[in-house]
C-alpha cells in the first residue's frame, strides 16, 4: 500500500479509554487517539466540550434507533462522516456549497486521504 498510509505515526491509531458520563450513568469508550483528535474538532466547531457533543449523539442515536448498540463504531463512522464532508465543502465553489455528504464526482475513488494533526493529544 502507499507509503502515506503505512509511515503513519502509530499514535494515531492507538487507542485510548476515556470514560464518560451520559445522563448520570458513567460508560468508557475506547477509540483511537486521531478519532478523539477528530471529534475534540467537531466539538470545538459546535462550541462544546467532546463529552457533551458524545451525549448529544447518543441522545440522538438512541432518540432516532430506539437503541444505540456499537457506540464506538458510531463514533468512529461519525468522524470519518465529518471528514468527508469537510473535504466535499473544500472542493465545492463558495456558491455552492451545501450541508450534507458531498457527492462523489468518481464513485471508485472512495478511499480519502487523511492528514495526520500536528501532534497527537496523549
Amino acid at each position: 500500500m502507499c507509503e502515506f498510509f503505512v509511515k503513519a505515526d502509530p499514535i494515531l491509531y492507538e487507542q485510548r479509554t476515556r470514560t464518560i458520563r451520559i445522563h448520570s450513568v458513567l460508560t468508557s469508550i475506547r477509540l483511537e487517539n486521531m478519532v478523539w483528535d477528530i471529534l475534540a474538532e467537531m466539538a470545538e466547531d459546535e462550541g462544546c466540550t467532546t463529552n457533551a457533543l458524545l451525549v448529544q449523539f447518543h441522545d440522538e442515536i438512541l432518540a432516532h434507533r430506539g437503541e444505540v448498540p456499537n457506540f464506538a463504531s458510531f463514533l468512529r463512522v461519525t468522524s470519518l462522516r465529518y471528514l468527508w464532508r469537510k473535504l466535499g465543502a473544500a472542493e465545492q465553489p463558495a456558491d455552492a456549497r451545501a450541508v450534507g455528504e458531498p457527492s462523489r464526482p468518481n464513485a471508485r475513488a472512495r478511499v480519502v486521504p487523511m492528514v495526520a494533526p500536528n501532534a497527537a493529544r496523549s
